[in-house]
């Protein structure tokens, strides 16, 4: 008998390991961007800030100071503003106590509250020093700077352009004038920028997520994979709750960012090379932020109304209790319908008002500075050296910046049209959030003022045109007669870029003044008025 000794099934030879997984090229489109000079961006952005910060926090609490007649130093509308927030500081709530109607969100009123408290304490009787109703609208100027420029960097994979958006950033007229008057729309501009920011951040991981999948060898063409997680898009979604609970004016971004947000994503599906994007997108993409876009910005909103819902002495708080509401909203708590019914009154105001103001302005005029409004103006100090003197706040945005708003925005539709750059895409869609808008109704009064959450957005249309001006990179192109072209087109571009920066530099010099209320002679102020409007 012969016996067959085989070899245990754990003392086989081991198996020959896998070849390695070869890498997939990835599209350019999903490719992430990773900054070779990450120090250079870092030392940029500190230089904008210092700026930023200079601009904002010089003479904060002057014009006109302390406890001047008849508004205890309150310029235009923080007669309004610093005084509702000092009724959050005694009560917890907007009790209406010196006005019988309040008509915008109280999120940007707590911010002014804040610093209120934080320069003055609750105790005063009565607000008593400009700085304080000021400083949270200049940490808000300042913080929206900083974002801008990171933002704009990273969408144009730039430090040097990154450094552009937020100098123009920085010497913006009238977002320097609002970001150092206590009122509302440097909150809600600051909101929206940083709601973008989030959004573009949350593209790039995006793609980024399907650049590495690509390139491990993944097959996405039957479907696609998971976008999750997606932590930036719900801090978008709670940034645009906050900027809705400062004002209104945030609802047309709300809907266009979450329908760009959302074509973002389509977009990025087809570069993965899904052969059938759209059930995947409204899988992957559509139905996800439902909640990350619509869920959270509408629970953040109400979360700003929380002193509202606590306070028993709040307007029309307890409207519901002696009111019937239709069926269809029974089914709501009481404080819920009576703060519906408070926002229908609020639309209602707004819609109809039409009453006549010295400073208002058509949409029409904005975007030349047609008629800029005066925040505060005193002729009669003496101290100038000459006869008659004027002291003015005059909101404006920097003449030379934005004259060059419209020709920056025809060239952009014809860049889209023949690149489909998505970011030429983002300012545009801003551009009608933000301008078009208003157009649905003229009669409305209005002011040059609410253009502001779409002036970061102007800024970043302008530095896409200053990108393009410069031409690309002449790293890689081979030496010869086509480098010598792109040598000679960057250095007229580069001649183009600085003597447009020095030009909108030495106007924001000039009308510094302005913009902050210094002392001028009165043939001074009337040589800055540079169109009979402005007057």
């Amino acid at each position: 008998m012969t016996a067959t000794l085989e070899a245990p099934a754990d003392a086989a030879p081991d198996d020959p390991p896998p070849p390695p997984r070869r890498r997939h090229p990835v599209p350019a489109s999903l490719a992430p961007w990773h900054d070779p000079h990450p120090l250079v961006g870092r030392l940029i952005l500190l230089a904008i800030t210092i700026i930023a910060g200079f601009t904002r926090f010089w003479a904060l609490g002057s014009p006109p100071g302390k406890n001047v007649v008849p508004q205890n130093g309150m310029n235009f509308d923080e007669i309004y503003y610093a005084t509702e927030a000092q009724e959050l500081l005694r009560y917890g709530y907007e009790d209406n106590r010196g006005y019988m109607f309040i008509v915008h969100p109280p999120l940007g009123k707590w911010l002014i509250a804040i610093s209120e408290y934080l320069w003055d304490g609750k105790s005063s009787e009565y607000l008593t020093n400009s700085i304080g109703w000021r400083i949270a609208p200049a940490v808000a100027g300042t913080l929206g700077v900083i974002m801008l420029t990171r933002i704009v960097r990273r969408m144009m994979r730039s430090n040097l352009f990154g450094g552009i958006a937020g100098l123009l950033m920085a010497m913006e007229g009238m977002s320097l004038v609002l970001a150092r008057t206590a009122i509302l729309d440097i909150f809600l501009q600051t909101f929206i920028i940083a709601s973008f920011g989030a959004l573009v951040i949350d593209r790039d991981k995006v793609r980024a997520r399907l650049a590495g999948l690509i390139a491990d060898g993944a097959d996405l063409s039957d479907a696609a994979p998971s976008l999750g997680p997606r932590p930036w898009r719900l801090v978008a979604g709670v940034m645009m709750g906050a900027a809705g609970g400062v004002k209104w004016t945030a609802l047309s971004f709300f809907v266009l960012f979450w329908l760009l947000s959302i074509v973002w994503d389509r977009s990025a599906l087809k570069a993965a090379g899904v052969r059938r994007p759209a059930g995947s997108w409204l899988y992957r993409s559509v139905l996800p932020s439902l909640g990350s876009l619509v869920l959270v910005p509408l629970a953040t909103y109400l979360l700003c109304w929380l002193g509202w819902f606590t306070g028993e002495n709040s307007w029309n708080r307890h409207w519901a209790d002696t009111h019937h509401s239709p069926w269809y909203l029974q089914w709501l708590p009481g404080p819920l319908r009576s703060l519906l019914n408070y926002h229908h009154d609020a639309y209602s105001f707004h819609e109809g008002l039409s009453s006549p103001h010295a400073y208002q302005s058509n949409p029409w005029s904005w975007l030349v500075l047609g008629r800029p409004v005066d925040f505060y103006y005193n002729g009669a100090e003496k101290t100038c050296g000459a006869t008659t003197c004027s002291r003015e706040i005059l909101l404006i945005g920097t003449p030379l910046m934005w004259w060059a708003f419209v020709p920056m925005l025809l060239w952009l539709a014809w860049h889209w049209i023949t690149t489909r750059d998505w970011r030429a895409g983002a300012v545009w869609v801003a551009f009608i959030a933000g301008w078009l808008v208003w157009f649905q109704d003229l009669s409305r009064t209005a002011f040059l003022f609410y253009m502001a959450p779409l002036v970061p957005f102007l800024i970043i249309g302008l530095t896409l045109a200053l990108g393009t001006m410069l031409g690309p990179a002449l790293r890689g192109l081979p030496t010869g007669e086509h480098f010598l072209r792109a040598d000679r087109r960057r250095a007229w571009g580069i001649a183009g870029i600085s003597t447009y920066l020095g030009l909108v530099v030495a106007d924001f010099v000039w009308m510094w003044p302005l913009f902050t209320g210094g002392l001028l002679t009165y043939s001074e102020w009337h040589a800055h008025m540079w169109l009979p409007s402005w007057v």
